[in-house]
């Protein structure tokens, strides 16, 4: 009796404890993602307005005992209503892909290079990819400025090298986003990457050698099938956030490089119509929506 009385406690003591490991990434989620969200959505319902906060209330309190919601679609309809934000969003979306197929090409080259690399300098390798994320994300993106613009380093090496007669126009222009973007997102791309490749079988790859298959061939038929799950981890950790990308857009590309970040960023504090910015957010949030979803089952798959 007392013994079953013991292992009903431990049971319990065990469910309660799973319970609580389970709970807190709700909590977690429901207070740095859901209110957020809900604040966020909240406010791409109001109107704008001249006061703090500089939009209208969602709930009005009358003299009955229920609020009378008053909630407008105003800013979802003017977003629709104007191209620029149709564009911006375009723009966002054709950096996004680009940026993300030029850093899966860099990324894949360094992690299969990294993957190959005799077991004992994998660690410096690994530690050479992530060793940029000890500085501050801010400063390496100023770094680049000195690099790329017209008396930067970039031009001043080719020209004394004799390659070039002339400073490049490099600094705001889209190449010097997408070279900004690749560098700072690449350890992303390269480190699910590695992860996929280094517990590759080898002897599938010995086994195409042995039946007369070229490396080329191999490397295609067999090495790419087979780090799927990889490419789709690092393009989704790359392509989600580059889709609202402000900094690097703002300081590397100047006023003609459009993203939905900076137009984020100019409704929220220059115009300061909250409801337009929340708006511009939330449709932002459902388009990310669908590669999010895919990442999940991507990942759900690399793990069974």
């Amino acid at each position: 009796m007392v013994t079953s009385q013991r292992t009903q406690s431990l049971l319990k003591s065990i469910f309660s404890g799973r319970r609580a490991v389970i709970a807190i990434p709700y909590l977690w989620l429901l207070m740095f993602f859901m209110l957020p969200f809900i604040f966020v959505l909240k406010i791409s319902l109001a109107e704008p307005i001249m006061a703090i906060p500089p939009y209208t209330a969602l709930l009005e309190w009358g003299d009955s005992f229920f609020p009378s919601i008053r909630a407008s679609l105003e800013s979802y309809l003017f977003l629709f209503s104007d191209s620029l934000y149709i564009k911006a969003y375009l723009s966002s979306l054709k950096i996004a892909i680009i940026s993300t197929i030029l850093t899966l090409i860099i990324g894949y080259s360094i992690a299969y290079s990294v993957a190959k690399a005799p077991t004992r300098w994998r660690g410096v390798l690994l530690m050479l990819v992530i060793l940029p994320f000890w500085t501050s994300f801010l400063i390496r993106v100023y770094a680049w400025i000195g690099i790329l613009k017209t008396e930067g380093l970039l031009n001043l090496a080719l020209m004394s090298i004799g390659i070039i007669d002339k400073p490049l126009i490099i600094m705001n222009t889209d190449l010097a986003v997408y070279i900004g973007i690749v560098y700072s997102y690449l350890p992303f791309m390269i480190l699910p990457l590695y992860a996929n490749l280094e517990k590759m079988d080898m002897s599938l790859l010995e086994a195409a050698a042995d039946l007369g298959c070229r490396p080329f061939k191999t490397f295609w038929t067999v090495t790419i099938p087979l780090s799927i799950p990889g490419i789709l981890a690092g393009c989704f950790l790359v392509f989600i956030p580059v889709m609202g990308e402000f900094v690097i857009p703002d300081l590397l590309g100047g006023t003609k490089t459009l993203m939905i970040g900076k137009v984020l960023w100019t409704e929220f504090f220059y115009n300061r119509d909250w409801p337009v910015a929340s708006a511009v957010a939330i449709i932002l949030l459902a388009l990310l929506v669908v590669p999010i979803m895919l990442y999940q089952k991507s990942q759900e798959k690399a793990i069974s």
